[in-house]
């Protein structure tokens, strides 16, 4: 997907990027090769350039403001299919440009290249085969489902090592397939490729879509952490040619293996209503008390309606009952220029001990894309809010990022 924040203003892209794993996992490609020569001739190379900055100004007393500027991007190559068979390699990196981050002692802000300032690394290797509807990819690769996803909004999106077969047919797609290991934003930039599980994932899933609905049914078996079974459905209906409504619901419950910890149901409600360029939504999500135990919003960005730049429910779902509603408007101006703003409030009940939560996150954006969709410039502006405590915390920050992303 292209870069855009994980707030409920995009929220339609996400329930319908859930339903099957990357597109490309599924494409194939029309100009095949009849030789294994014509595999390396028909290759073909594509790739994304960008930089970004991102800077927080801390509110908290003896915080002091962090920033960081990187550049970098990822390159691409993809041999044509022979028979079936085909494979592909990707290298994706990001380095801080120095004068404009942070010195690394205590102003650096390590989301977009680590601790270390720079990032490196071989994303994509992977061998796939495909026949007819099936499709079998097994190596390092970019997936998209509501538990593990690629959550490209910094510098460096998530990857997977994994074993996927996926087949489509008739508007029903079908997945199955076990991760190993991940890399990327969401599993720490100074960690590398690390496990999805102690023994990795075994997940399946189905979709179904069709012009007014799509439907999700996913099961995680996350090893020595949880049992995850996820369901969705949108509905759209289109009143008129520039008038249209959608509602979604989702759930999510996890059980706990072991004493992992990990155990939650959560609920969660979407309505959205466009026109003339103009989008209004609002979502809901209920996560229920569970003694001594959280949720898990899986390998990624996670998949709740209520998910924002930064925050998500699962911040507050430790031994507490737990609820975010957020709203949000867009307008869309020629399909070039994008206005964004969504405000979201997470209110946890008290825990065992007494204690509660109350943060709430507004979200104001901008995106600019040119030469069909290849160029987008983007910003967007989080504020952070503790309205539990008194005195400023970890969670009152103002947040600046701005991007600049060229795909070819």
């Amino acid at each position: 997907m292209s870069i855009s924040v994980k707030s409920i203003l995009l929220i339609c892209t996400l329930t319908s990027g859930v339903a099957i794993a990357a597109d490309e996992n599924v494409e194939a490609k029309e100009d095949k090769a009849s030789t294994f020569a014509q595999m390396f001739e028909k290759s073909a190379v594509s790739g994304n350039l960008r930089s970004m900055y991102a800077g927080y100004d801390q509110k908290q007393a003896g915080e002091n403001n962090i920033y960081a500027t990187a550049i970098g991007g990822y390159l691409k190559y993809e041999l044509s299919e022979l028979n079936g068979f085909s494979a592909a390699a990707a290298f994706a990196t990001s380095h801080d440009i120095g004068f404009a981050t942070g010195d690394k002692e205590s102003k650096h802000n390590d989301e977009l290249s680590s601790s270390e300032g720079k990032y490196s690394m071989l994303s994509e290797v992977y061998l796939n085969y495909k026949y007819d509807s099936f499709n079998f990819r097994a190596g390092r690769q970019l997936i998209d489902t509501p538990l593990a996803d690629s959550d490209d909004i910094r510098m460096i999106f998530n990857t997977f090592e994994a074993y996927i077969a996926t087949y489509e047919a008739s508007g029903f797609s079908v997945m199955a397939g076990k991760l190993e290991k991940w890399q990327g934003y969401d599993a720490g930039l100074d960690e590398r490729w690390i496990k999805t599980g102690e023994d990795g994932t075994l997940f399946s899933g189905i979709a179904y879509s069709n012009d007014i609905l799509e439907a999700n049914a996913w099961y995680y078996n996350i090893s020595k952490l949880t049992n995850a079974t996820y369901l969705d459905a949108k509905f759209t209906h289109g009143i008129t040619d520039d008038f249209s409504v959608s509602g979604a619901a989702q759930y999510l419950r996890e059980n706990e293996i072991g004493n992992s910890s990990t155990e939650a149901s959560i609920y969660g409600l979407l309505a959205e209503a466009s026109a003339y360029g103009f989008t209004l939504s609002a979502a809901y999500n209920k996560s229920e008390k569970e003694s001594g135990k959280a949720s898990f919003s899986g390998f990624g960005g996670g998949t709740l309606f209520t998910s924002m730049d930064t925050m998500i429910l699962d911040e507050i779902t430790n031994d507490r009952d737990a609820r975010a509603i957020v709203g949000g408007i867009r307008y869309e101006i020629d399909n070039v220029t994008t206005l964004s703003y969504a405000y979201g409030d997470f209110d946890g009940k008290a825990d065992s001990i007494g204690d509660k939560a109350h943060i709430v996150e507004q979200n104001i954006g901008l995106e600019y894309n040119v030469l069909k969709d290849k160029f987008t410039l983007s910003a967007i502006y989080a504020i952070e809010k503790d309205k539990e405590s008194s005195a400023k915390t970890e969670n009152d920050w103002n947040r600046l990022q701005i991007m600049a992303s060229y795909s070819f």
